[in-house]
């Protein structure tokens, strides 16, 4: 199966000569390791600390967002009150304790073989995550730094705005050499990251590792979807 469609209707759309992919952008949670899961009991436990009810659709709806972001959301939503950065940093620091507090995830199946086929292909492999914590990024060194450096890493204290903003996926590709949207790919899981991507004017692939239904994904604007992560490590090689 090839994808040229995909990516003709991709190219007329943002008005592109041609796709030319320099490097690749990965989201973290949810791609790179199953650990949405773990997330969304972490974000129930620790909003519950604060008086806030934060369900499990919560989780996945707001997922990739800075975390901060969903706080002050969450906060406005249910308290009616606008709570400034800081304050919203210090409940996510609670959220970011309940989180380490349980077992390791698993880094995602697929990405082992995805990433060294991107990494034998010459292209540049980046992170783009609305999370920030150190261990975390230590954790993504230690577990990908044959392919990954950590100056190609984007979190939540190197933009303002987060996803579905297009600035996330913006720093990436002038992270990974002042790239132009069309000289990378984005692989996502989530509805704002999806948002992003395309925001971006980069070609977004998504791999729905969670609950929501192909629909959302698409209705986000994602250029591709694959069920899961192997079938896009099978496949990667007729996208580019």
């Amino acid at each position: 199966m090839t994808y040229k469609n995909n990516i003709d209707l991709y190219l007329e759309k943002h008005g592109f000569e041609a796709l030319c992919p320099k490097a690749v952008l990965f989201d973290m949670d949810g791609v790179l390791y199953d650990s949405m899961p773990h997330h969304a009991i972490a974000w129930q436990r620790a909003m519950e600390v604060f008086g806030i009810k934060m369900t499990i659709d919560d989780a996945y709806a707001t997922e990739g967002a800075r975390g901060v972001d969903t706080i002050r959301m969450m906060v406005k939503r249910q308290q009616g009150r606008d709570i400034d950065e800081a304050e919203a940093q210090r409940m996510y620091d609670e959220k970011t304790r309940q989180f380490h507090a349980l077992p390791e995830t698993r880094i995602m199946p697929g990405i082992p073989e995805l990433m060294e086929k991107i990494h034998n292909d010459g292209l540049t492999i980046g992170v783009v995550t609305g999370s920030g914590q150190r261990p975390l990024i230590n954790r993504l060194m230690k577990d990908f730094g044959e392919y990954l450096t950590e100056d190609h890493i984007v979190t939540a204290y190197d933009v303002k705005h987060g996803k579905p903003n297009p600035d996330p996926y913006l720093m990436g590709l002038q992270k990974c050499g002042s790239l132009k949207p069309y000289e990378a790919f984005v692989v996502e899981n989530a509805p704002l990251g999806v948002k992003a991507g395309v925001a971006a004017q980069i070609f977004t692939i998504a791999v729905n590792t969670g609950p929501l239904p192909n629909k959302v994904l698409m209705d986000c604007g994602a250029d591709l979807i694959f069920e899961k992560m192997p079938d896009l490590a099978e496949a990667w090689h007729s996208i580019i």
